[in-house]
């Protein structure tokens, strides 16, 4: 009798534990929207920011008094992107972002816009639209954003910039962007550097010592400065590591630069036209090597296998090579260079054939950019000839 009174009350107490599971699950509560984002710090990064786009390095907000998870930050911010990040030194981490790429903050004032959060693709950017003085608000609790314009943006301060040396590196320049052996300026004074020379249609800036892409540069102040042949459109320099602000040069030519590191200051005189492939020889390349370098050369594009050619005893402006070359391209170096930053001897147009009848344009120019290649479009026994006094290459097909 005692052992079915148990019974009885062990399925009691299963069907009153039944019923409370069911009405647990009635009683559920479904949260819908975004949890908050538990921060204490909060950061952000890119090229339209005071530290640009230094992971390690973001540039920090503040939380604030009233709500730890609303943080705000004011100052510049330079034309171009950003977004938003909660830890530093890692591009895989989860990014603050707009709900739409390109979202643009200016002078027109942004309440309470949406956000998103993720790691990965689509890598959306907020786009400042114009340099000024800001004023940005990140509520993490709610995952909106707002944004006021509150002037233009504060002049750098023009401290005399004092280096022992200065170089200036970049695809424009003649050594590209090799930054082991950027091109050297002549030092005239304690501030004033020149630079005398060929610059191609490219970017570059100028930095104080080789070797690391960690170093200070100096770069135009502002950003999408050009340098024509009327000069550079805007004078100002800075001296820093970010944002990687570049002159772009858009007329190719021999120019005269001056850094006047004193006034922070640069200025250009255009003094004539680049050496054109083919006509006066007055411009030649110097060497005593040349190399082919491509998938259609037995080396491939193994600098420690570069296909050497001869120097001819007769003419040391005349370079010869014989042997078998396969469907693929190639171009021309005069020395190894691991880094591929040096400039090349190339087609004046990518992509110029060479086969059975010979070389499609015999011009050729050297330089660090665009890559250019010939490509070879018939396998076979060639006889490659290189006049650096000419700029002229040619091409024999033999068997």
């Amino acid at each position: 009798m005692k052992f079915n009174n148990i019974l009885y009350s062990a399925a009691a107490l299963a069907m009153t534990a039944s019923l409370c599971s069911c009405e647990g699950e009635k009683d559920l509560v479904i949260i819908e929207g975004n949890l908050p984002i538990k921060t204490s710090v909060l950061y952000m990064v890119g090229n339209a920011t005071p530290n640009g786009w230094d992971i390690d390095n973001p540039t920090p907000f503040e939380a604030t008094g009233e709500d730890p998870l609303v943080f705000t930050w004011q100052g510049n911010l330079l034309a171009g992107e950003m977004k938003l990040c909660l830890v530093t030194g890692s591009w895989d981490s989860p990014f603050i972002r707009p709900e739409i790429n390109g979202s643009e903050i200016g002078r027109e004032p942004i309440v309470d816009a949406a956000f998103q959060m993720h790691a990965g693709d689509p890598d959306n950017k907020w786009k400042i639209t114009e340099a000024g003085v800001y004023s940005l608000t990140f509520d993490l609790r709610n995952w909106t954003m707002s944004s006021a314009y509150l002037g233009e943006a504060d002049k750098p301060a023009k401290e005399p910039i004092k280096v022992d040396r200065l170089f200036v590196v970049g695809d424009a320049t003649p050594n590209g962007w090799n930054i082991d052996t950027p091109t050297a300026c002549e030092k005239k004074s304690d501030y004033i550097f020149e630079y005398e020379g060929k610059l191609t249609a490219g970017e570059f800036k100028a930095v104080a010592e080789t070797g690391s892409w960690d170093a200070k540069f100096i770069r135009p102040a502002v950003e999408g400065v050009k340098l024509t042949k009327v000069g550079f459109t805007e004078p100002g320099i800075v001296y820093t590591t970010s944002p990687d602000n570049k002159w772009t040069v858009t007329d190719a030519g021999i120019y005269h630069i001056v850094f006047d590191l004193e006034n922070c200051t640069v200025t250009a005189t255009f003094t004539a036209d680049s050496q054109e492939p083919g006509e006066d020889p007055g411009d030649v390349i110097e060497t005593e090597t040349l190399y082919l370098i491509g998938d259609a050369t037995p080396g491939g594009w193994s600098m420690d296998n570069l296909t050497a050619m001869t120097q001819s005893d007769d003419d040391k402006y005349l370079f010869v090579w014989e042997g078998t070359l396969v469907s693929g391209d190639m171009k021309a170096c005069i020395e190894p260079d691991s880094s591929f930053g040096c400039p090349f001897l190339r087609p004046t147009s990518n992509g110029c054939t060479i086969g059975k009848d010979g070389v499609q344009d015999s011009a050729f120019v050297y330089t660090t950019s665009p890559d250019d290649k010939w490509t070879i479009v018939d396998s076979g026994l060639y006889r490659i000839e290189f006049n650096l006094k000419e700029w002229t290459i040619k091409a024999t097909f033999l068997d």
